[in-house]
């Protein structure tokens, strides 16, 4: 990050086109946004670390299987990548982030599986899914830069 970067957005009406920006390289929007997607991710990359990990993958201790930690490790390797070398894609990125919980628990809805107790990704939906929302709305928004107009 740079310190001419803006945090907050400069106007507060988005702009769908930067979505799936021209030059994924350059990243126009709130800086706060794009901060929010690395600290998410760093607990995606966690928690995938742990279900891939644990002795029981997560059976019983965290409630998914240690394959589905697999590929969650190579989503995050993924979105690392797109974050970091493609700056331009953040508001993408936090689509996926703000879609993933809603179909997670659309399909845990459709295809419920008996637990001893909530999974944290299922506690935590329903606060991810509005955060993302507003994440998502800030990479949207334009950000004007220090020494630059537009």
């Amino acid at each position: 990050m740079r310190l001419d970067d803006a945090v907050l957005p400069s106007s507060w009406f988005p702009r769908l086109a930067t979505l799936l920006p021209r030059d994924a390289s350059r990243y126009s929007g709130a800086m706060v946004a794009w901060w929010g997607a690395v600290f998410y991710l760093v607990v995606i990359t966690g928690r995938s670390l742990v279900h891939l990990l644990s002795q029981d993958g997560g059976a019983t201790s965290i409630a998914i299987f240690g394959q589905w930690g697999a590929s969650q490790l190579l989503l995050a390797a993924l979105l690392w990548v797109l974050l970091l070398r493609y700056r331009g894609l953040t508001p993408l990125v936090l689509l996926v982030f703000l879609v993933e919980p809603v179909l997670r628990s659309l399909s845990g809805h459709l295809k419920p599986l008996e637990t001893v107790g909530t999974a944290p990704g299922a506690a935590l939906n329903w606060l991810i899914v509005p955060v993302m929302g507003v994440l998502l709305w800030l990479s949207l928004c334009p950000a004007r830069r220090k020494g630059r107009s537009g």
